[in-house]
């Protein structure tokens, strides 16, 4: 099995509204977004999928988030704008983008920081 990884970012701001702490205030991240696709073989260029056109999906959702306040973007005017719904909600609009190759997703991270992820999949993958 090949596993294909790419990466993006993002730079926004959010703030928690059903938690007390220091994220309850508005706060900002550059976000580090990665996605992996699984595919069974190679096709007869010897690619699984093409690196350009899997960065060119993520960038364009990263893209929508960039230098923005998460919250007043739905869903995350309903929803937290948490890492964990962030991975939700880009791996569901990643699987959009993909079309036809969309059962290959296999996850969304999203770093909160360089020491921090969550993660989000159909399936368990760790």
């Amino acid at each position: 099995m090949f596993l294909l990884n790419v990466k993006a970012h993002y730079d926004a701001a959010h703030f928690l509204r059903n938690y007390r702490g220091k994220c309850e205030k508005l706060h900002g991240h550059r976000y580090v977004v990665e996605a992996g696709l699984t595919f069974d073989d190679v096709g007869p260029g010897g690619m699984a999928y093409d690196f350009g056109d899997a960065k060119r999906h993520l960038r364009a959702i990263a893209g929508r988030l960039d230098h923005e306040n998460i919250n007043e973007l739905e869903p995350f005017t309903e929803i937290e704008p948490s890492a964990e719904n962030q991975a939700r909600w880009i791996f569901e609009q990643l699987r959009e983008l993909l079309g036809e190759r969309a059962e290959h997703l296999a996850y969304v991270r999203v770093w909160e920081t360089p020491n921090q992820y969550a993660q989000y999949s159909l399936k368990p993958t760790w």
